[in-house]
């Protein structure tokens, strides 16, 4: 009860904080928070293939750009409400994530991380090489989207619509984890025999949750697409996927809190770093074999350390 009441204090004071950021802060300083927002998305995304599933998938990066280009195509074609490019951005994204997920079921470990990082490398060629659809190589100019004739032309106009569809989606990601269908994800992630044995579809939970992590990435996509006016398929590489994936492993793994405070560190880190790109995917790296020798289970261990013996009781009929 004392780590809810601090939980439900932390989300207070985010949420004040997000209200009055508006009022007190320069243009720059949004376009940093609406990046955080997409970026705490990206990271819920791969907290459920990765953290609740256990599927180490590394296709995040392809979701996301296949969410940015799905939106930013519809836009520019039709202006519809920006909910409209949104959602088809997740769908899309959902339906590709349920494929490659069918095709990944007999992977485990290194395997399913190396075909799901060579779907990831082959879409960005995609992204590159088709240029009547996506500008390749030169990139792809963002129309603005729109909300019934209403235009978001600047970070401050999108700012309000990117902070709630955050706040919608952690909240979706929590009540997911709270409910049968997340001790299913949990059960399935520390033993797949087990879960079989407890009479709970392995295939279908791993094909779910590589469907549902794909459309939380399409959408942070399509999320993008609200206060970006460029976007280059070189910004949707590998070094995006080891940026995300560093925010769910440093916060913790299986925790939904670790998943939003990794985002929120690396994001503005990443931010910092800009001018050191060449740079960028060592520190990310060393930060990541660091974590992974002296603290496997992320800053917000200790609250998961009983996660594997309450798996059954959640389950069990």
């Amino acid at each position: 009860m004392k780590s809810m009441t601090r939980d439900h204090w932390a989300l207070l004071a985010g949420a004040l904080i997000l209200m009055v950021l508006p009022f007190a802060v320069s243009g720059y300083v949004l376009y940093v928070v609406n990046l955080l927002m997409v970026f705490v998305v990206l990271s819920l995304g791969m907290h459920v293939v990765i953290g609740e599933a256990g599927q180490f998938a590394l296709a995040h990066a392809a979701f996301y750009g296949i969410g940015i280009y799905t939106a930013g195509i519809i836009n520019a074609a039709w202006h519809p409400p920006f909910i409209v490019s949104i959602v088809a951005a997740g769908l899309l994204s959902a339906v590709l994530g349920f494929l490659i997920g069918y095709l990944a079921l007999r992977m485990r470990d290194i395997y399913l991380a190396l075909a799901t990082f060579a779907f990831g490398e082959a879409m960005q060629w995609v992204f590159l090489s088709w240029e009547r659809v996506t500008g390749g190589s030169n990139g792809m100019q963002m129309q603005p989207a729109e909300l019934f004739g209403y235009k978001l032309t600047n970070d401050l106009q999108a700012y309000p619509f990117v902070v709630v569809l955050a706040g919608l989606m952690l909240w979706l990601t929590v009540a997911l984890a709270r409910s049968q269908y997340g001790s299913a994800l949990r059960a399935v992630r520390e033993s797949d025999v087990a879960a079989m044995a407890m009479g709970i579809n392995v295939k279908a939970m791993k094909q779910s949750a590589f469907a549902i992590s794909a459309a939380f990435a399409g959408i942070a996509g399509g999320m993008y697409t609200l206060f970006t006016s460029f976007i280059h398929p070189e910004s949707l590489g590998f070094q995006t996927t080891i940026l995300v994936l560093t925010m769910v492993v440093v916060g913790g793994m299986g925790s939904v809190r670790g998943a939003v405070a990794g985002a929120i560190a690396f994001g503005l880190i990443s931010e910092l770093l800009r001018q050191l790109m060449s740079v960028q995917e060592i520190i990310y790296g060393v930060i990541l074999m660091g974590f992974m020798m002296f603290r496997p289970k992320g800053l917000f261990a200790d609250r998961n350390k009983r996660a594997a013996r309450q798996v059954v009781k959640e389950v069990a009929p």
